[in-house]
């Protein structure tokens, strides 16, 4: 691998590390977006382009606009200025088109084929049943007949017993059992596009770990539409980023500042990268805010 250099304006790339070389298509284009909330601007000239089939986590310190860019990945945020261009799954060749000024409803169709798993899971209340068959029913039009069957196999898939759980209420879940029904959650929506916003954080090492698989399984299972899956992933776990090695983007005051391996991010000597892995633990153990 080529080693990293400093941009112009400060920003560390890697030469050997370029999406754009990908005979994969785009999923996600992010161009020159720009986000500010009252006086504090928050994205400064975001750029990414994110391949089909490829992982990747964003990174960096609270109050970079990690959650703030995954936000306007969704839909939930329109940008100030810049284009957030989404793969749409609904028409043949999956083109890309621009969330800005998108009906509701148009958005709708492109969610279908999405699925978040939110930082404090952000279950519903009521039974597991219910949590895993709202969205189903309410984006697919699926009755509960048709949604039992999805829901058993997804709740297998994350290693909990449907017998036992299906009926149980939100409310008497543990922490990780909470967590691995909001990723059953996404799967039984069959996504192509999956966001995973701090999944592991605030979890003990033994649940972070089976968190972990859980996404790499996923990531690598074919969903029925036989389009190849896409991850993103916010995060400061390191055990996240060492076992699964996705391609690392890291946001210094809103910009991109490193976009390439984590075992390169790892090596670099940067007045920003190396006090951002020695904290990456510490941060990891508390329970996120958005930023």
């Amino acid at each position: 691998m080529k080693p990293s250099k400093q941009t112009p304006n400060g920003t560390a790339t890697v030469d050997a590390f370029d999406p754009r070389n990908s005979d994969q298509a785009t999923e996600i284009s992010i161009q020159e977006v720009y986000k500010s909330f009252s006086d504090q601007m928050v994205l400064r000239g975001i750029n990414l382009t994110v391949r089909r089939g490829e992982m990747i986590a964003i990174i960096g310190g609270s109050g970079c606009g990690k959650t703030v860019l995954l936000k306007h990945m969704t839909g939930h945020f329109q940008p100030d200025s810049g284009k957030v261009m989404m793969a749409n799954h609904d028409v043949k060749g999956s083109p890309l088109e621009n969330l800005s000024g998108m009906s509701d409803e148009d958005l709708d169709r492109l969610r279908v084929h999405w699925a978040v798993v939110f930082q404090k899971n952000a279950l519903l209340s009521g039974s597991v049943f219910y949590n895993l068959a709202f969205w189903p029913s309410e984006i697919k039009g699926l009755t509960e007949e048709q949604i039992m069957p999805l829901a058993r196999v997804a709740l297998q898939s994350v290693g909990l017993n449907a017998d036992e759980i299906m009926l149980r209420d939100r409310d008497d879940l543990s922490g990780g059992m909470a967590k691995r029904l909001a990723i059953a959650r996404a799967l039984v929506m069959d996504p192509v596009l999956v966001f995973y916003d701090e999944p592991t954080a605030g979890l003990d090492p033994e649940m972070c770990a089976t968190i972990q698989l859980l996404i790499e399984s996923t990531h690598h299972s074919l969903p029925e539409s036989g389009i190849t899956r896409t991850s993103v992933v916010v995060t400061h776990d390191t055990g996240l980023l060492r076992r699964l090695k996705p391609r690392v983007v890291m946001l210094v005051d809103g910009k991109v500042f490193y976009d390439g391996t984590f075992d390169n991010f790892m090596t670099m000597d940067d007045e920003h990268i190396k006090p951002y892995i020695e904290q990456m633990s510490a941060l990891q153990e508390v329970v996120p805010v958005d930023d």
